[in-house]
């Protein structure tokens, strides 16, 4: 696979990245089993073996499973934490934590960015994290306490680069004021079915600084890959089954399936997008690979975006 600078930083990352929040299969510790640990543990080394580089996880996936799952196997494969970029979030807080009845809600402070940053330290079993993200906007954010925050995990050598995920253009643009570090990476919903980012200033954004547009769910969680289809009441459903059909058309004319067009047209943006692939399923893993190989005409790219659109362009 292919490779790209994340950000204009210090990391490297492949073309595809691997999503890691469905590798613990559970969000309840009591119910974690062997066997889901099994089957998260193949997926992540059938993406490693595939060639993936960039893994991508959260302080509450699988409330901290995931992580931990990662963790066990960067320690058992060898090589493998030198030839992997790191990427976790934090910045959500769950209803009821720390205290009864604390709301569910997001927490930039400076207190909670550092206890996060070091219980994934801790989790992941790595003394540094490659990329440390800010997972959504928390409306109370003070840009110089968040800034001050990352200042100290960088100092201590306990992550290299941040970024952010699912932020406003100019939320992010107040951030970058204060932190004397670039924001590398802008994490986010964006696929064919989903074209608010190109329309809101968000990769525009991601271009002119340098930042790097990674896409969370780049298949609309399962619609755009084989056997999608939108739900009966979806009020676009219409309008969803005739992107299905030009994706479909669009993949017979390359040979390859639904689920590669659906991430070459997210490959072929010229802001660098960097999709997660997110099935735990080793089959799948490896042929969303086939993407890095495929290349859309402009024609092609603009057909699925106006199917998407459900009409022409003005």
């Amino acid at each position: 696979m292919r490779t790209q600078t994340l950000g204009g930083g210090s990391l490297v990352t492949t073309r595809l990245g691997y999503g890691c929040m469905r590798i613990a299969g559970t969000m309840e510790r009591a119910r974690f089993t062997p066997e889901m640990e099994a089957r998260g543990r193949a997926a992540v080394i059938a993406a490693y073996e595939a060639g993936y580089t960039h893994f991508d996880h959260a302080d509450i996936y699988g409330n901290g499973l995931c992580e931990e799952v990662f963790g066990r196997v960067l320690r058992e494969v060898s090589g493998m934490r030198e030839r992997v970029l790191v990427a976790t979030k934090c910045g959500i807080r769950w209803a009821n934590e720390p205290v009864a009845g604390d709301p569910h809600r997001w927490d930039f402070s400076r207190e909670h960015i550092v206890w996060s940053c070091e219980r994934s330290l801790e989790r992941l079993g790595v003394e540094r994290i490659d990329l440390f993200m800010l997972h959504r906007p928390d409306y109370l954010m003070q840009p110089d306490e968040v800034a001050g925050a990352f200042e100290r995990l960088h100092a201590q050598g306990k992550v290299r680069e941040f970024g952010v995920s699912n932020f406003r253009p100019a939320t992010v643009e107040l951030l970058q004021r204060s932190c004397p570090m670039p924001l590398v990476a802008h994490q986010v919903e964006v696929h064919a079915a989903r074209l608010d980012t190109l329309e809101d200033g968000t990769l525009e954004q991601c271009m002119a600084t340098g930042m790097t547009p990674v896409s969370w769910s780049p298949l609309g969680r399962g619609l755009l890959g084989e056997g999608g289809e939108p739900a009966p009441d979806d009020p676009r459903a219409a309008t969803l089954r005739g992107l299905l059909a030009m994706l479909d058309r669009v993949a017979a004319e390359h040979s390859v399936s639904r689920t590669v067009i659906a991430l070459a047209w997210l490959l072929r943006h010229p802001a660098g997008i960097v999709p997660l692939v997110g099935s735990v399923r080793p089959e799948r893993i490896r042929e969303a690979v086939r993407a890095d190989s495929v290349e859309l005409t402009r024609e092609q790219w603009y057909a699925i975006l106006t199917a998407s659109r459900g009409a022409r362009l003005p």
